[in-house]
């Protein structure tokens, strides 16, 4: 057979019957692990490389932010890049990219250093995230493997995220804070040759030239949004141009993306994929997921470490249920979906994570570490089925050949929560907490402006006051944090059923259309002997029947793509 022949077939031979697809599902939860560890990882090593490199307070938040932001702007850049000149390519760029930053950063002297390190960080993570999505969507053709890779692939995303304060806490105190970032070569090392064996290369099915411009304008647009969202979340009036200048110019530059689109002949992203409810939908949901999950994770941890006094290594520790919790909701999504569909699980999800949210209004001044418990594996539970359900449903609704756009969007998304919700939860908590700070006896009304800065702030200024008035501050600091901090999770549990709400215009079975060349593919290879069929919830009231998947069905689909 020609060499051209056999090349496009090579994700589809992978996934018809191949075990190795198990494999390069684990090769892309390992790069994916590395990304989500990078990002919460750095943040208990601030105080020792504080410490180490003197920053300014300005370079301080640029290491911070540097990899969230340019990682956030870059992903529908490398998204459809991917399309098109080939995702295991990016993804293999991503991986040399990430490795050698990670060495940089690690051995960085100076602060400009450590930022540039970041930064390059953020370029190869936005190379490698929607790309180890999109992958994923090509090897897994049969939608109900691919709920069950997704699963895992949400899993350990959420492990990543959680496990990093853990690490990092345990790597500070042993060794140095450069460790943080050594731990990823090796890693690299090992993933590098492996990707590069195992992973399929595939293309989307764009014609015509790459939109450069076009991939520009997306990345200031998101750059700008994600930056004016920053602002506000550290306490910037949306009205104050350094936070309303970016969020007006990303948001204007976003819209002039979309209208450039819709007219192009070959678009980086089909916008007609948001004309569909299920996809629109699934992207809302995974919005709403990350801003509760975020904003609520920072306000934990400054509750865990300030007001019930635990190292940084004890608060990662405690953090572990909600992972574990996650785990489960991982390993167990598939077969869920499959049961009660996406409305359903989403729906339920959201539904559980608000309960949870409440039980935690129960946390006062003094530890109860089986509420905290119980809260974060349902938080956890919750979270991770609503978000597993709602990445399934969005990448069910892409077409094959658009998947690294769709990943792009899906990830985006989850980046903007990220940001709203630190924004959004932290500025509640602020309003919320500040007005319990006036008006202390025998404390200066400066001293009580500053300490309604943060708790942080306020145990400094208490310490410095010293005496009944320091002693005075100091406990009007913690009871009011912790009377925001409950104001700030019945304003989450608002917003987590208005996306159970949201999620009514979801499917409400899960259904398992074929794509026709993948069924002409196997017929004509003997990768697989069934196709698949079309699933309702199995064995539940209410379930439609099997539609078998002949080819005549297939040649109904047209496309392939999902219908709801």
């Amino acid at each position: 057979m020609p060499r051209t022949d056999t090349a496009p077939a090579r994700p589809r031979a992978a996934a018809g019957g191949d075990a190795n697809r198990w494999l390069v599902l684990v090769v892309l939860c390992v790069s994916l692990l590395l990304v989500a560890l990078d990002a919460t990882i750095l943040h208990v090593a601030v105080p020792s490389l504080t410490e180490d490199l003197r920053p300014s307070s300005t370079a301080l938040l640029w290491i911070v932010d540097a990899y969230p932001l340019v990682c956030a702007s870059l992903l529908i850049l490398f998204g459809t890049l991917g399309d098109r000149v080939g995702r295991r390519r990016v993804l293999l760029l991503g991986y040399a990219l990430f490795g050698a930053a990670s060495a940089l950063a690690a051995l960085a002297t100076e602060s400009w250093v450590l930022i540039a390190a970041r930064a390059l960080l953020g370029v190869g993570g936005a190379m490698i995230m929607p790309a180890t999505l999109s992958i994923l969507r090509t090897v897994f053709p049969d939608r109900r493997e691919r709920a069950t890779a997704i699963g895992v692939w949400t899993a350990v995303a959420a492990i990543g995220a959680a496990t990093g304060p853990v690490l990092g806490g345990f790597l500070v105190e042993n060794y140095w804070w450069g460790s943080v970032f050594l731990i990823n070569i090796p890693l690299m090392a090992l993933i590098l040759p492996l990707g590069r064996r195992l992973l399929p290369e595939s293309r989307g099915d764009g014609d015509g030239p790459w939109d450069v411009v076009g991939a520009l304008m997306a990345a200031a647009g998101v750059l700008g949004c994600v930056l004016g969202v920053k602002h506000a979340g550290a306490g910037d009036p949306p009205a104050v141009l350094p936070a309303a200048g970016p969020l007006l110019l990303g948001a204007t530059l976003l819209v002039l993306f979309v209208r450039r689109q819709k007219r192009r002949p070959h678009p980086l992203i089909d916008t007609g994929l948001f004309s569909r409810a299920a996809f629109t939908t699934s992207v809302g949901c995974i919005v709403l997921a990350m801003l509760a999950l975020v904003g609520l994770e920072l306000i934990a941890v400054q509750y865990l470490q300030l007001v019930l006094g635990l190292s940084p290594l004890e608060t990662g520790l405690r953090l572990l249920p909600l992972t574990f919790a996650a785990m489960a909701a991982g390993a167990t999504g598939s077969y869920t979906l499959r049961r009660i569909g996406p409305r359903r699980m989403v729906g339920w999800g959201f539904a559980l994570t608000a309960g949870a949210v409440l039980l935690l209004v129960l946390m006062g001044e003094h530890d109860r570490p089986l509420l905290l418990t119980t809260g974060f594996v349902l938080l956890g539970f919750g979270l991770q089925t609503t978000l597993f359900s709602a990445y399934e449903s969005m990448l069910s609704e892409a077409p094959p050949g658009s998947a690294g756009g769709a990943a792009a969007i899906g990830e985006t998304s989850y980046q903007l929560g990220a940001g709203m919700g630190i924004a959004l939860l932290g500025s509640v908590m602020n309003a919320a907490y500040a007005p319990g700070l006036s008006g202390i006896p025998g404390v200066p009304e400066e001293a009580s402006r500053d300490a309604a800065n943060s708790l942080g702030e306020a145990y400094k200024v208490a310490d410095q006051l010293g005496g009944a008035a320091g002693s005075a501050l100091h406990q009007a600091a913690r009871h009011s944090f912790v009377n925001g901090l409950h104001v700030t999770l019945c304003v989450s549990a608002a917003l987590l059923l208005a996306g159970a709400v949201m999620a009514r215009r979801l499917p409400r079975v899960m259904e398992s259309p074929v794509d026709p060349e993948d069924l002409m593919d196997r017929e004509g290879t003997g990768a697989g002997n069934a196709p698949p069929a079309l699933d309702g919830p199995a064995g539940g009231a209410g379930a439609e029947p099997r539609v078998p998947a002949t080819r005549e069905a297939a040649e109904h689909a047209g496309s392939g793509r999902p219908t709801h």
